[in-house]
């Protein structure tokens, strides 16, 4: 009597183990692909509820796993470690932190810039009517975000220090109800936080990134990882661009996707907020970083870098050489 048999690779393995063959058996074919991200990396959002990586990287044997952060330091100090393989994107000021602590870090992808995605409000009620205003405030600021570098520039131009004001280092959600409750005189945040407290809350913007802080978002790898799996970048990035592009023809539909990703936002505040950011992926070059020069050059003379940082010297991983 004959019947067929299935073979699980546990059975396999085992023959191999007995016959010597094993160094001709793959044992697990699948490379992890731990991704971090936070609730404004919007186009990573996107194709995680979308389930495209998993399926684009499933094709070449890459088995995806997603990791939440508050926000953008904690992501890339993660990344430093190894804890993940991939940070979504970031402000521009978090990788000069991340630089100034030494972190072998390597650029692959940029959000063109979205000046209008980040600004300085106060209560409709405020007298605070410019930053020049602001001094001897207490100002909600989330430490080494995009927001932090505006408020700098915003006080600079008005002739202030940042010494000047009280910083009150926040998370964004924190922030919110620092400011929701009078805690703090003026909060600086981002999207999708800034379009949630305009509709919910009576404020006014003191200012906004326009001719202050370009407000761009980088996408990063290791160093290590960037020369291991050029391939993998690759696909993500194809994969964002495609994502970016859809984003920006079909508003509604992204925003109703989103929403529920964001804590059950209203999608025409998501949508609102969207509007506020560029979307459009790139790849970064070295002109590329000129603002983040500025950023360093800001965060040091203002004291809170620890060392002056040369934002030349990082690794730049580019699809043009694959």
């Amino acid at each position: 009597m004959s019947h067929s048999r299935s073979f699980s690779r546990r059975t396999l393995l085992a023959l191999a183990l007995a016959t010597g063959l094993v160094s001709a058996l793959p044992v697990d074919a699948s490379t992890p692909l731990r991704i971090g991200y936070q609730k404004s990396s919007t186009l990573i959002t996107l194709l995680k509820a979308q389930g495209t990586l998993e399926r684009e990287l499933g094709k070449q044997d890459i088995n995806v796993s997603w990791h939440e952060f508050a926000s953008g330091q904690p992501l890339l100090e993660a990344l430093n470690v190894g804890n993940i393989d991939l940070s979504a994107d970031v402000a521009d000021t978090v990788p000069v932190f991340a630089q100034a602590a030494g972190a072998q870090l390597a650029y692959f992808a940029l959000e063109a810039p979205s000046p209008s995605a980040q600004a300085i409000v106060v209560h409709q009620d405020s007298p605070l009517k410019s930053p020049a205003d602001l001094k001897g405030k207490t100002v909600a600021v989330t430490k080494a975000a995009g927001s932090h570098y505006l408020l700098i520039a915003a006080l600079a131009k008005a002739g202030l220090k940042f010494s000047d004001i009280k910083p009150a280092y926040l998370t964004p959600a924190d922030g919110r109800a620092a400011f929701e409750n009078h805690k703090v005189d003026a909060w600086v945040t981002w999207e999708p936080f800034l379009s949630t407290a305009r509709n919910q809350l009576p404020t006014r913007t003191l200012a906004d990134g326009a001719a202050l802080a370009q407000y761009q978002r980088y996408y990063l790898t290791s160093t290590a990882y960037a020369k291991a799996h050029p391939e993998v970048l690759d696909t993500v990035f194809v994969e964002l661009v495609k994502a970016g592009d859809w984003l920006r023809a079909h508003p509604r539909e992204a925003a109703v996707i989103l929403a529920p990703q964001w804590g059950g936002l209203d999608p025409a505040i998501v949508e609102r907020a969207n509007a506020q950011r560029s979307y459009q992926v790139q790849a970064v070059r070295a002109d590329s970083l000129k603002e983040q020069q500025k950023i360093a050059d800001a965060f040091f003379g203002a004291g809170l870098l620890p060392k002056p940082v040369d934002t030349r010297k990082v690794a730049i991983w580019s699809p043009e050489k694959q």
